[in-house]
């Protein structure tokens, strides 16, 4: 799902990107008001998760690639403008540091990935579990519906951005400047793999994550949930002991098994066509070596680098809005 740069118009991604300056200004206020301290790490755990989950290629039947995206699962359980933060952050890194998706076209990706993706998807979710209780299924169900209908609301974004730039921007006699699929080709294309495969994959692992939560977790549900009963007869006494170790746990795990993202045959849907490689400048280009003779390793070094990237970042700029927030508050003092 990731739009490489040299497929989109730099009028389109100037487009996009002028779009995500008042959302993700609207993620940062709404973080910074609602995520205290103390829930800064979950952040960065959201954030690492989806970088994680987006390396785990799934085939698709015509021979392209998808992946899962993590937006909804992070929406549910710190809410949906965290969520904004933490998909931005991972797609960032994967722009800079692996040449996942186009830094040019960041904007574009993080208004479908970041944006569409969690904002739907949670508002699916809220409207399907309704006042459930925390711990009954329907809550675990829902949230693996919102994952599929938010990341199939994000691929048709992408088709519809592809498919319109042979008609918007070509030459004189008709060949196309950047995407050279029109409509009638990249919304099958993407519905294809989003609807079949790797909505399914989201809609598991969403749904997985939740109804785990639920058993092992129930207080990290509760940071978006407040006013929500934990069960119909009363609440939930939750251990505290081993929460974090179980994600760390979690996420090690996650960091060993990218590899067999390297199992899915064939690209991602666009990302073979003429022109691509020109775009495409990054420490880890593809998570791997230059010489590709790695792959395995490549893969491995990629999730702990990004892993670490990722972590440094959200704590980054969390130390820099305290920082200013610290100042202003100093300043009223003075005055």
């Amino acid at each position: 799902m990731h739009i490489p740069d040299g497929y989109l118009s730099p009028q389109t991604c100037g487009a996009l990107g002028a779009v995500m300056v008042p959302f993700s200004a609207t993620a940062a206020r709404r973080v910074r008001a609602v995520v205290r301290s103390r829930y800064v790490p979950l952040l960065a755990i959201g954030a690492a998760y989806c970088f994680l989950v987006m390396m785990f290629n799934v085939p698709i039947p015509d021979g392209t690639t998808a992946h899962a995206v993590g937006g909804v699962l992070v929406a549910v359980v710190l809410g949906p403008w965290a969520a904004v933060i933490a998909v931005s952050t991972a797609l960032g890194i994967q722009a800079l540091f692996f040449g996942d998706g186009g830094v040019l076209a960041f904007g574009a990706n993080c208004f479908n990935m970041a944006f569409v993706m969690p904002m739907t998807g949670y508002a699916v979710y809220r409207l399907l579990a309704g006042r459930a209780a925390l711990t009954a299924p329907r809550r675990a169900i829902s949230a693996g519906i919102g994952g599929y209908i938010g990341l199939n609301a994000a691929a048709l974004c992408v088709a519809v951005e592809l498919g319109v730039q042979p008609t918007l921007f070509h030459r004189a006699d008709g060949t196309p400047l950047y995407a050279p699929f029109h409509l009638a080709q990249t919304i099958p294309a993407m519905a294809l793999a989003h609807l079949t495969v790797a909505g399914g994959v989201e809609l598991a692992l969403t749904a997985g994550v939740i109804a785990y939560l639920q058993r092992a977790n129930l207080p990290l549900l509760r940071i978006n949930h407040r006013g929500i009963p934990d069960t119909d007869d009363g609440p939930v006494v939750a251990r505290t002991g081993r929460r974090m170790r179980g994600i760390a746990i979690g996420l090690a795990a996650m960091v060993v098994l990218t590899p067999l993202g390297l199992l899915a045959p064939g690209h991602a849907f666009g990302e073979d066509a003429p022109g691509a490689g020109f775009w495409h400048h990054a420490f880890f280009n593809g998570y791997g070596f230059a010489d590709d003779r790695h792959q395995v390793l490549g893969y491995l070094v990629s999730a702990v680098v990004g892993l670490l990237a990722v972590l440094l970042v959200v704590a980054a700029v969390y130390g820099l809005a305290r920082a200013a927030a610290n100042g202003r508050q100093r300043g009223r003092v003075r005055a």
